[in-house]
């Protein structure tokens, strides 16, 4: 369970604040490798980079077909609520 301050919101501990003084040291380059490093995790979690559909853009094509699965996001699964 994460310490809660007198607001009742997160408490930042040592690790959190260690970790973003370790960030802000990096070199912008260092920073945008970092954050590459990351897309390889992002999409072996089953997300995607395609752009999710905008009803509201006038490019929208309602007729056209968006390849989403539940909540508009692909890989989510719903789980099925019954007895074990």
């Amino acid at each position: 369970m994460q310490p809660k301050n007198a607001t009742g919101a997160r408490a930042e501990t040592n690790a959190d604040v260690d970790e973003w003084e370790e960030w802000y040291r990096l070199s912008p380059l260092q920073r945008w490798e970092e954050s590459q490093s990351l897309w390889p995790t992002y999409l072996a979690l089953g997300d995607s980079l395609d752009p999710e559909p905008d009803n509201q853009s006038p490019f929208d094509d309602p007729e056209e077909w968006h390849a989403s699965a539940a909540h508009g996001r692909p890989g989510v699964r719903i789980p099925q609520r019954g007895g074990v």
